[in-house]
């Protein structure tokens, strides 16, 4: 069973569709559910996360630094199967524990992004390890109606671009591994949302109700623009050399940019999806 501290994230996890307050209040944060190497029970842990790419996430087993592993590490190296709530989406992974030059690699990117990671190695004689979680099987969103879900995947994008422009706002002289991989991540994420909607739900919509022919037609000039600003944000932070106010710059306009095109979908879309249109 959680503890009473984790219980109270847990719940306020998921009555929030993934916000929280207090010490973890706008942190990279998932619901880890691993089953109990001696037990067999389910056990769900607030962990936080690292972007990786499209097809998995990084956890850091650091404990606060503590003498030994955290459990849900000594559970997944029992049995590798996992369940993963990010606040939209529940998922199966499977997770993998990365040895030699990645895991060093992708823990140096971490201190990179967050010293408090360094703090923690320093504080015990154990090697943290470092998991990566590769998602194998999903579903849709767990909302009340099409509508809603709508509403989750574009706040959980508001989520992640405030903090990726708070992170390029807080950078130094150049762009950190991680910072970048962070960006990358993200515009990797809203292309494919957007690519899906053209082809989706875009194109049933055409269909059944032709009205809306005017405001499908500039969401899908917004795809176009949004798509040439997502481009050179990725042209920006994968030069090694890339100027970080250049990348400041670049997340300011797709921030304005993306806001307006998702407010004018959900003021489109949502009563139709929700039946009221």
């Amino acid at each position: 069973m959680p503890n009473d501290f984790n219980q109270q994230i847990i719940d306020e996890f998921r009555a929030n569709s993934g916000r929280v307050g207090g010490p973890f209040e706008g942190a990279r944060l998932i619901l880890l559910t691993t089953i109990g190497a001696r037990s067999g029970a389910p056990h769900t842990t607030p962990v936080g996360y690292l972007p990786d790419g499209e097809e998995r996430i990084l956890v850091i087993a650091s404990a606060g630094g503590g003498p030994r592993h955290p459990d849900w590490y000594h559970n997944l190296v029992a049995d590798p199967h996992a369940t993963v709530e990010d606040g939209v989406f529940t998922y199966q992974a499977r997770a993998e524990v990365l040895t030699g030059a990645e895991r060093d690699e992708i823990f140096a990117r971490a201190v990179e992004a967050d010293p408090g990671w360094a703090a923690y190695q320093a504080k015990t004689s154990r090697v943290i390890p470092v998991v990566a979680l590769h998602q194998v099987a999903g579903g849709p969103p767990e909302a009340a109606s099409w509508g809603a879900a709508l509403k989750l995947i574009h706040d959980a994008f508001r989520r992640e671009l405030a903090l990726i422009r708070d992170e390029v706002a807080r950078s130094g002289p150049g762009l950190g591994a991680q910072l970048r991989v962070n960006c990358l991540t993200f515009c990797h994420g809203l292309h494919h949302h957007h690519r899906n909607e053209d082809d989706g739900m875009f194109a049933r919509l055409d269909g059944q109700r032709p009205d809306l022919a005017p405001a499908l037609a500039r969401l899908r000039e917004e795809h176009q623009r949004i798509a040439a600003l997502v481009a050179r944000l990725q042209q920006v932070v994968g030069d090694p050399d890339g100027d970080p106010a250049e990348a400041r710059r670049e997340v300011e306009r797709l921030t304005t940019e993306l806001e307006a095109h998702l407010t004018y979908e959900e003021e489109q879309l949502i009563p139709v999806l929700d039946g009221a249109g």
